[in-house]
């Protein structure tokens, strides 16, 4: 019968356990463990230049070589571990591969630093028996262990994303589970493998067996440390917001200057218009729309010394825009749809047709209030109505943004004149008078605003104010 996968990858960290791992692997019949075959110093083992008749030079132009090399070369399956500091070009390519069969080895990020920290000192990876050991106690350092808990955490994250868009599954192993030979028989089996170990392999020791009182010469102060560390990520804002495209097409780029405006939704964007065709004398019709993602990178190749700049508003003040363009008022900018649909279904107290003199600065202020607090749910994918472009987060909009391209700067409205000023000089131009216009609502924000329609913004758009540093709106 056909096997079902061509090759293994153990995806692990310096000391997880993955040298014992794989001795034991290696005891089960028809598998080959082949060590660290893309770790940037050597070829599997340590000192080791040299693997399948390929050297480090040959394998650093071509690691997928070494691959198909590997898979041709053994009757076995073959299989290598991979940390996170290996090939990235490995890694891609191995998580895309079906055939290529994820074990996942993890153990304690706490354990593992100090393990890390006690090889340092002796110099000892492996032990292969207890008359050669050697011990040391560490200093815990709480800087080093989050950067080190964070490269642990990215690399898992990685792993678990690309699994599960991909729709595969993995072999979850513990460094505890190493021992026990009928989890190891489990993974022996998924492997497929027919012949099961009957013991842990006796090759590799553990080094470190005390506990950590005795390993650590400042435990109180690691103690202390570690109650300030946000271990579960207890401090996350949830995010369930759609992801974004570019939006290259609404991009806009000045006559003839080098400079592109990325609008965001409403936002300050009419008067940025004015402000970008004055800059060369010219007329908002002379401004060059319409891009698409091959357009955008000629314009990018040829404009040298270009500068790409967008504005961020204050979530209170964009969404009143979005609240009264789209929601409030009818007309072509208008989501009917949506409107009746908030009107019926969510009881946002907006009026059947459009306001009329009837309709008061405090029935205004009330259907904001109600509209801002369906926002709220909306973005957490609470209704059925969509997270339209006109009130989703800047954030997730720059994040769409950045897969094309990343803004050179990043404006914040109430800055808008002297960002604006850096732009037009970083292309050598002065900037030209930016241009209010009066606002034509029947009721303006300023007219409405207080404390508790602040914090209903503030509880929708807890990214915004954290991401930006936005604070209470100050009527700019």
């Amino acid at each position: 019968m056909a096997r079902q996968f061509d090759y293994f990858v153990v995806f692990a960290e310096m000391r997880t356990g993955s040298n014992f791992l794989e001795a034991n692997l290696n005891s089960a019949d028809g598998i080959s463990c082949l060590g660290e075959l893309f770790n940037p110093h050597f070829i599997g083992h340590a000192g080791q230049t040299e693997f399948l008749g390929m050297a480090i030079q040959e394998r650093e132009s071509d690691p997928l070589a070494l691959i198909d090399r590997m898979k041709s070369a053994f009757d076995e399956l073959p299989g290598f571990r991979f940390f996170h500091d290996h090939d990235p070009r490995v890694l891609k390519h191995c998580l895309a591969d079906r055939r290529c069969a994820k074990i996942i080895l993890t153990r304690n990020p706490l354990d593992t630093y100090v393990s890390r920290e006690i090889v340092r000192q002796t110099g000892q990876w492996r032990l292969g028996d207890l008359r050669n050991a050697k011990t040391a106690s560490i200093h815990f350092d709480a800087a080093d262990f989050s950067q080190h808990l964070e490269t642990h955490r990215t690399f898992q994250s990685k792993l678990q994303l690309e699994l599960q868009t991909s729709g595969q599954t993995a072999f979850y192993i513990g460094y505890d589970d190493i021992s026990d030979t009928d989890v190891v028989n489990g993974l022996v089996v998924y492997l497929g493998s027919k012949t099961k170990i009957k013991a842990a392999s006796k090759k590799t020791k553990k080094q470190n067996p005390k506990p950590l009182e005795e390993k650590v010469e400042n435990f109180q102060e690691m103690e202390k440390s570690l109650t300030g560390l946000d271990l579960f990520d207890l401090n996350r804002t949830p995010n369930f917001e759609p992801r974004r495209g570019p939006g290259v097409p609404g991009f806009v780029v000045a006559a003839q200057s080098p400079i592109l405006f990325m609008p965001i939704r409403s936002g300050p964007r009419g008067k940025i218009l004015e402000w970008l065709a004055n800059l060369d004398g010219a007329e908002q019709a002379d401004l060059i729309t319409g891009f698409t993602q091959k357009s955008l990178r000629q314009w990018k190749r040829q404009s040298k010394g270009h500068c790409c700049f967008t504005v961020v508003r204050h979530p209170v003040a964009r969404l009143h825009t979005a609240f009264v363009r789209h929601i409030l008022v009818p007309g072509p900018e208008n989501y009917a749809v949506i409107r009746e649909a908030l009107r019926k279904n969510y009881k946002i107290p907006l009026p059947e047709g459009a306001p009329e003199s009837s309709f008061s600065k405090a029935d205004h202020r009330a259907a904001f209030l109600a509209f801002a607090e369906f926002i709220k749910g909306n973005l957490n994918g609470q209704s059925s109505i969509r997270v339209d472009v006109a009130w989703a987060s800047q954030t997730e909009i720059l994040q769409g943004f950045a897969k094309m391209m990343l803004p050179d700067v990043v404006i914040r409205e109430n800055e808008l004149v002297a960002g604006l000023g850096f732009v037009s000089a970083s292309v050598g131009q002065s900037s030209p008078s930016l241009i209010e216009h009066a606002d034509s609502a029947q009721f303006k924000l300023s007219d409405i605003y207080d404390d508790e329609l602040e914090a209903a913004v503030r509880s929708a758009y807890q990214r915004e104010y954290m991401n930006f540093g936005f604070g209470p709106w100050d009527g700019t």
